[in-house]
């Protein structure tokens, strides 16, 4: 049943769908002529060689920015203004991606944005291609490997794990089911000392009203066996740190999903007298960054308990009200970091008393705006302005802790610039090693080229699944990747 049949969706959902993503069981025949379904009009996008296969596109158009290991080829393309991602699959698995993709736009869900599908692609020849899918590149992403590719704090990995329990429960909860969790369908996002996470890959993906005990911990139990395979990986690579156990970074998932999914679905169990515990369950739910829209608060049989629990929870908590006061959208827990020293400019300025609108705006002016307009740039394509602003202030504080007073934030500043921002750099001979090993995993049924042909894409089949790959009929599921 596709997802626009089930009327008991969430209505957003409901509204999302702009393509009717065909049954892969019944395949029809494609489309006789080129077809570009998008959410937006862009006259450039047909302007691109779409009678070439992907791996042929001319240097010009690409760029180089590193690319996750896929089972299909996927390239970075200039169009206009923007840079899109692009990847070559079957028209059905394109179709339905794209209308996944949109659905999962509209319930605010951290996902890869689509742009849109391209069907009905033919070469010189007339030979059919296939489709491909067009997502938006998610500026200041890095796929895992290309994180551990540079200087990193040992703790990473558990970062990164957090990052993705937290994606994962924001999934479940909305009715998601992955069907392929790794940190290869991931993006990861700096966000202050922790990290985002970015759903790039939703083929296997379903939504449903509300997902079983049993596919919950199906996806658990799959990203835990994936995670360890690619960590192992890394480790294999000299990439990951050697006192990191691939095992134990696995364990912690689940433990951390498990976790989160207790915080903001358990129900509490409070007598009348104890309504005060309620501001405290929601408090807490705060500081995991989430909000409550709703609480479901009814009498056990017995009529001397109140049985609480959480009925809409959204992530965002932070990021709502900085966006609020300042106009700046940023990552959950930069907006904390920018929330904290807006709270302190407003106490050395001694304004507690002043309406906090007007503080922010001029925090804004006489704080935020100088430093990020300080970014190089060079590095303005590299790190987001409130990541700049966030670790200029650590760095601030460890000058300040070696000097014994404090550092004015314009020499913290140039001192950051010339010590710690550097290490964003990726050089070009490492993105092309990773791309090159990211290349290296395509299965392609349809095509093989030549390295001339390819500009050295490796396109030799590896082992993975084909597009009508049903995980539920493989016992074998959870370590395919590896």
């Amino acid at each position: 049943m596709g997802i626009t049949d089930n009327p008991q969706l969430d209505p957003r959902a409901l509204k999302a769908t702009s393509v009717k993503a065909e049954d892969p069981a019944t395949p029809g025949p494609g489309p006789s002529t080129l077809k570009i379904t998008a959410a937006s009009s862009d006259p450039k996008m047909f302007t691109l060689p779409w009678e070439k296969p992907l791996a042929t596109w001319p240097p010009e158009l690409l760029v180089n920015l590193p690319r996750g290991i896929s089972r299909h080829i996927v390239r970075f393309v200039h169009v206009g203004d923007e840079v899109y991602a692009m990847k070559e699959i079957t028209r059905t698995v394109a179709e339905r991606e794209y209308e996944l993709l949109r659905q999962l736009q509209k319930l605010n869900l951290p996902t890869v944005q689509p742009i849109a599908v391209v069907t009905g692609r033919h070469d010189d020849n007339g030979e059919p291609l296939e489709a491909i899918l067009v997502t938006k590149h998610l500026r200041f992403s890095m796929p895992y490997r290309a994180l551990f590719a540079r200087t990193l704090r040992p703790d990473t990995a558990e970062r990164l794990i957090d990052a993705l329990a937290v994606l994962m429960v924001r999934l479940h909860l909305a009715g998601f089911y992955w069907g392929d969790v790794s940190l290869s369908n991931v993006l990861f996002l700096k966000d202050a000392d922790a990290f985002s996470a970015f759903l790039v890959d939703a083929e296997t993906g379903d939504l449903q009203i509300e997902l079983t005990a049993g596919q919950r911990e199906y996806d658990i139990d799959l990203a835990r066996t994936n995670i360890i395979g690619e960590l192992m990986d890394l480790s294999s690579g000299e990439l990951l740190p050697p006192d990191v156990d691939e095992i134990s970074i696995g364990n912690r998932l689940v433990d951390r999903y498990h976790s989160l999914w207790s915080a903001l679905t358990d129900t509490d169990n409070f007598s009348p007298n104890e309504m005060w515990k309620i501001e405290k369950r929601v408090n807490r739910l705060n500081e995991l960054g989430f909000d409550v829209d709703e609480l479901e608060m009814k009498t056990a049989e017995d009529g001397k308990r109140v049985l609480v629990r959480p009925r809409v929870v959204d992530a965002g908590y932070a990021n709502r009200r900085l966006l609020r006061l300042t106009g700046l959208d940023v990552q959950e827990n930069q907006a904390r970091r920018l929330l904290n020293d807006l709270d302190a400019y407003r106490a050395s300025s001694w304004r507690e008393g002043e309406d906090l609108e007007i503080v922010a705006t001029d925090w804004m002016r006489e704080v935020f705006e100088p430093t990020v307009r300080m970014i190089p740039r060079e590095y303005r394509s590299q790190i987001e302005p409130a990541q700049f602003f966030h670790e200029v202030l650590d760095h601030r504080w460890y000058m300040a802790e070696k000097a014994g007073h404090d550092v004015p934030m314009a020499e913290a500043v140039q001192s950051y610039i010339k010590n710690v921002l550097p290490q964003y750099q990726l050089d070009t001979k490492t993105v092309n090693e990773l791309n090159a090993d990211a290349d290296a995993g395509v299965v392609d049924d349809e095509y093989t080229y030549d390295d001339a042909s390819n500009n050295g894409a490796h396109t030799a089949p590896a082992a993975g699944h084909d597009d009508g790959y049903n995980p539920e009929d493989d016992p074998d599921a959870a370590v395919w990747a590896h």
